[in-house]
């Protein structure tokens, strides 16, 4: 089979490939020198506003000394910031790497100790964003002998924005060889966290082992993410063999950015890590990396041009979840992908603006109804005009009733009720007006109608024979249900 792409599309690619370039610089610090790699590419607006971003990729060899690892730090953040960065992504374990677990586990400090002080006092003085790919938290009281390797995402004002223990544990216990084994002194993490909004774009929170399981990125961009971290301490043997195709693979299967800060050089007798920091693009090319020592890379991330590749090569819709089910983040309610991410929505041949949009999945969005049934009377509408339910394909079915779910959920806890019905019109026989495939939640309540059954004989008949006196609802009314009801999906 031969596929044809875009012309305009493969000459972006490639003109983004060939026509990036590197700067060197040396990075002056009262401790040591650092090497600077910035890579640019061409700062032009787009036709809705400016879509790119410049992030600073962390490099750095942590030691047992907290202080001067701290201090290195700090230099590293001034350095990025000083370069346009927007954002610092610092790497796994950057407070610092210990020569045993009990020496680890010993100089873990809580959220609100002098660590994460400092690193706030750091984001306010640079008027930065702050990844912090992890650093040793001590666990509540009754967990004395372990410790959580926790990634923190901290806004410009010193503001903790959300935090993530790692999932993945890396142990490699190879008898009379190596033990080395974070399951020894670490907690595993519970949860995927929903992706952060920040000034970059929708960040998807990974911690370096993660990035072997493709299940939690993939659950990740379903929540919307747009970029993937994976702040790391790879090990030399597996970074040589696998640390850039790991990374690469990821981009390229979420059609995401990856940020991948590193651990470089020898820590102690016993531990060295590979290094090798980098930032690579949804098409999967390396567009920045930093060089050998300590230092810090700069890369332009254009959320348009991601947007265009999940266009042109629409993999998630590709997807045969009916063969193999859907990778997705359990016990998550909120989506990342605000309603404003769209100016209006297609609902057949009606326009509906953002502000009536309760909630956006990845292939589906909700709405707010102008001639509502009962109270709490709203829609899911898959993103695509399909007319009939038969024209869907199995990941939008999938994404369509994962929505009505959760949309469901939310709309009988807000109008306080323990029933719905849930109902579905499927071509014009069935009582549909409009052609695109949706569906109705109506939360019910005892005694709504005389006869149960009612609600169908209303539902067909509730949006026809309209008449200049017929009762809508105003554009303000719909807009500021909406946003009581959006409150229970976004955290803002």
């Amino acid at each position: 089979m031969t596929i044809l792409f875009k012309l305009n599309f493969l000459k972006d690619i490639s003109v983004r490939t060939l026509s990036s370039f590197v700067i060197s610089k040396m990075l002056s610090a009262s401790s040591s020198s650092a090497n600077l790699h910035i890579t640019h590419h061409n700062h032009t607006k787009t036709g809705d506003g400016n879509k790119k971003v410049l992030v600073g990729l962390c490099q750095m060899n942590a030691t047992a000394n907290k202080a001067d690892n701290l201090q290195v730090i700090l230099e590293l953040i001034g350095a990025a910031t000083a370069r346009g960065a927007q954002m610092v992504f610092l790497p796994e374990a950057c407070d610092y790497i210990g020569e045993s677990k009990n020496q680890s586990v010993e100089c873990s400090e809580p959220l609100d100790a002098n660590f994460i002080h400092q690193c706030q006092k750091a984001a306010i003085r640079n008027k930065v964003w702050l990844s912090i790919g992890g650093f040793h938290q001590k666990p509540h009281e009754n967990e004395k002998s372990k410790l959580l390797n926790t990634h923190v995402i901290m806004d410009s004002e010193g503001n903790v924005v959300a935090t993530y223990d790692k999932a993945h544990l890396f142990d490699l216990d190879i008898p009379g060889k190596v033990h080395l084994c974070e399951s020894d002194y670490v907690i595993p993490g519970k949860k995927i966290v929903p992706p952060v909004q920040t000034p970059v774009g929708r960040i998807g929170l990974l911690t370096c082992y993660d990035v072997r399981f493709p299940e939690m990125s993939l659950a990740l961009v379903q929540q919307g993410a747009q970029i993937l971290t994976y702040p790391s301490a790879f090990t030399q043997t597996t970074g040589m063999a696998h640390w850039e195709s790991l990374l690469r693979a990821r981009a390229i299967e979420t059609q995401c950015y990856v940020i991948a800060s590193a651990q470089t050089g020898k820590h102690n007798p016993k531990r060295s890590s590979y290094g090798h920091a980098m930032v690579v693009d949804p098409w999967g090319a390396i567009i920045a990396q930093c060089s050998e020592g300590t230092g810090v890379c700069v890369a332009e991330l254009d959320l348009e041009y991601l947007e265009r590749v999940r266009s042109e090569m629409p993999v998630r819709q590709h997807r045969r979840t009916d063969l193999y089910g859907r990778v997705d983040a359990l016990e998550s309610q909120i989506s990342t992908i605000p309603p404003e991410e769209s100016s209006s929505y297609q609902f057949g041949h009606i326009k509906i603006t953002s502000n009536q949009v309760i909630y956006h999945s990845a292939l589906s969005y909700a709405v707010v109804n102008i001639k509502p049934v009962v109270p709490g009377h709203v829609m899911v509408i898959p993103l695509r005009a399909a007319a009939e339910f038969s024209e869907l394909s199995p990941a939008e079915v999938t994404d369509l009733f994962l929505t009505v779910q959760r949309v469901d959920n939310v709309v009988r806890k807000h109008f306080g009720t323990t029933s719905s019905t849930i109902a579905i019109q499927n071509g014009a026989d069935s009582g549909q007006t409009v052609r695109h495939v949706h569906v109705h939640i109506l939360p019910r309540k005892p005694g709504d109608f005389k006869e149960n059954d009612d609600v169908y004989r209303q539902l067909e008949s509730h949006d026809k024979g309209w008449t200049p006196s017929t009762k809508l609802r105003s554009l303000e009314e719909m807009a500021e249900e909406a946003a009581k009801l959006r409150k229970y999906f976004y955290n803002s």
